[in-house]
């Protein structure tokens, strides 16, 4: 853990690993609370009605027991895939602290997901049990015949007809019982993410139990010497997404510290204001794109009364007009960080110890090893743009894709995991961040990150949302094309488009700016809230292909 009386270099230097031979997420996250402090609250619910529920650690402790007690006796043992299909919810995080009770293989998967997208992970992890609601079961009802490997479906609420099983009923059959913690260690795999799918299909980034030390540190920093007095963490992003649940879910489990939850599956500005307010959030990771959207809200302090002590922000670029307005409107400095599914939260931002410049991602966390490189795995020198990377052995390192040993092997240059993500490392040490390989527009001899074109249109008062890509070109090899979703009381025209293509080649550069806007009605993103380019890239390169 860091020690907030620490500037960064001392806290760079003076850092040591200790993870210890046994371990387990569930003994940390839950148990130890439950035996110390039983009635202390872990989790608090958000109801649009204002009745909010709350749970404690020795709830959650008992009833995930309880659940592995009902998993086993389905059938259910070490190391067997557990799918859990759920929103932000009390049984969500129970399903996930007896998933590693009984050290099975937590899968998190999003309830937006479409029956392909569902299809396609269940069957390649072979998850033997899912834990979901109905909306979930309906899903999977005309998916059951390809998946022989999925055995048991518990289901939670009591709105759906079906096979089948109760979440309450089960948990309530098996309250008494005996002991069931399996042991451990720190690389016995506990969890399963699946990428993105931001370049391609997407794998499962096998984890094991020591993954939520190594996030300690990089929570710590980008929240400013968590946990303090009165701290609350909240997030809008989904926990069946890395950042969702090991940034906050876990950590927060782990610290003490309260997390809300909301079932919410669409971001609502306003709603997303009111929970901060209602629940006195007091930490709050909110994604880049649900930033820019929260921007719409005028003057939101005279609105809601918050008292948030920290924000933190990460899975693509802010952008420096955001920053700025986070500070101006939210009266807190966004700290921005970054990693990946693989390897997450390795760079981090700390305003309180002064490691915060807009524009960057941030510093180093203590405990990583960062660098950019080059092709061949060399350092690249300050100042220099490649690849960020991040070098083994590292706590917060994936085990290896499942059941892909050859993609494993082409994620490392020697010892260096590389992220695909171009960026430059200043003299001093802050990594600042242009988009991966697949996204940097090549034109007339230029390599343009489309992040510094995004963060460009965002500051134009027409622009709720908005993309770069490369359009193939015969002259410049490509020409970069940006696809805008306008924010109401605002009409496309040729005469707005050229206004935006203005705006930004004043603002940037003649080689960087726009030479092509299309206005669509919506963006295509991933369940994190990521921009998918390479489907805007395919778009522009068929356009160009038919002559628009």
């Amino acid at each position: 853990m860091l020690d907030e009386s620490q500037t960064y270099e001392e806290a760079v230097s003076g850092f040591e690993w200790h993870v210890p031979d046994d371990f387990n997420i569930a003994e940390y996250v839950s148990a130890r609370w439950a035996r110390s402090e039983p009635e202390r609250v872990c989790l608090q619910h958000f109801d649009v009605g204002g009745n909010h529920a709350s749970l404690t650690y020795a709830e959650l402790d008992a009833r995930a027991s309880a659940l592995v007690r009902a998993l086993k006796a389905e059938g259910v043992s070490r190391g067997d895939r557990v799918a859990i299909l759920l929103p932000q919810s009390f049984e969500t995080a129970i399903a996930h602290v007896a998933i590693y009770k009984m050290a099975a293989i937590a899968v998190p998967l999003a309830l937006l997901f479409g029956q392909d997208a569902l299809s396609y992970r269940l069957a390649a992890c072979g998850a033997r049990a899912i834990v979901t609601n109905a909306m979930g079961v309906d899903k999977l009802q005309p998916l059951r015949d390809a998946l022989p490997d999925l055995k048991t479906v518990i289901v939670t609420g009591d709105a759906v007809e079906s096979p089948a099983l109760r979440f309450d009923a089960l948990v309530q059959a098996h309250r008494d019982g005996p002991p069931i913690d399996e042991p451990t260690t720190g690389d016995t795999p506990a969890l399963m993410v699946f990428t993105s799918g931001t370049t391609g299909p997407p794998k499962g980034a096998l984890h094991g139990h020591r993954v939520l030390i190594g996030h300690l540190p990089g929570v710590q920093m980008h929240h400013e010497f968590l946990p303090q007095p009165g701290d609350k963490l909240w997030t809008p992003a989904d926990w069946a997404w890395a950042g969702g649940l090991l940034n906050v879910l876990l950590p927060g489990l782990y610290f003490g510290v309260p997390v809300v939850s909301t079932p919410a599956q669409k971001f609502d500005p306003d709603l997303a204001f009111r929970i901060m307010a209602e629940l006195d959030v007091r930490n709050a990771f909110i994604p880049p794109t649900a930033l820019r959207m929260l921007r719409s809200v005028v003057r939101p302090a005279e609105k809601y009364s918050l008292n948030l002590r920290t924000t933190g922000s990460g899975g693509e670029s802010l952008g420096r007009e955001t920053f700025e307005w986070g500070r101006r409107e939210l009266g807190v400095t966004i700290n921005e960080f970054y990693g990946q599914t693989e390897c997450n939260l390795v760079l981090a931002s700390c305003a309180r110890i002064g490691v915060s410049r807009s524009g960057a991602i941030g510093k180093t966390v203590p405990g990583h090893n960062v660098a950019v490189i080059d092709a061949d795995g060399a350092p690249c020198p300050p100042g220099a743009p490649g690849q960020i990377a991040i070098k083994r052995p590292d706590p917060v390192m994936f085990l290896g894709y499942w059941n892909d040993e050859a993609a494993t092997e082409r994620k490392f240059i020697g010892d260096w995991m590389t992220t695909g993500d171009q960026g430059v490392m200043s003299e001093d040490g802050y990594v600042e961040f242009f988009g991966r390989e697949d996204d940097v527009i090549t034109s007339a001899g230029y390599r343009i990150g489309p992040g510094e074109v995004e963060d460009c249109l965002h500051a134009h008062e027409a622009i709720a949302l908005a993309a770069a890509v490369g359009k193939p070109d015969p002259i410049r090899t490509e020409a970069v094309k940006a696809y805008v979703v306008l924010k109401p009381g605002f009409e496309a025209s040729e005469t707005l488009a050229s206004e935006i293509t203005a705006w930004v080649k004043t603002r940037l550069s003649a080689h960087e700016y726009p030479r092509e806007v299309a206005f669509v009605d919506s963006l295509p993103l991933t369940t994190t809230g990521k921009v998918i380019r390479r489907e805007l890239r395919q778009r522009a390169i068929e356009e160009a292909a038919a002559g628009v």
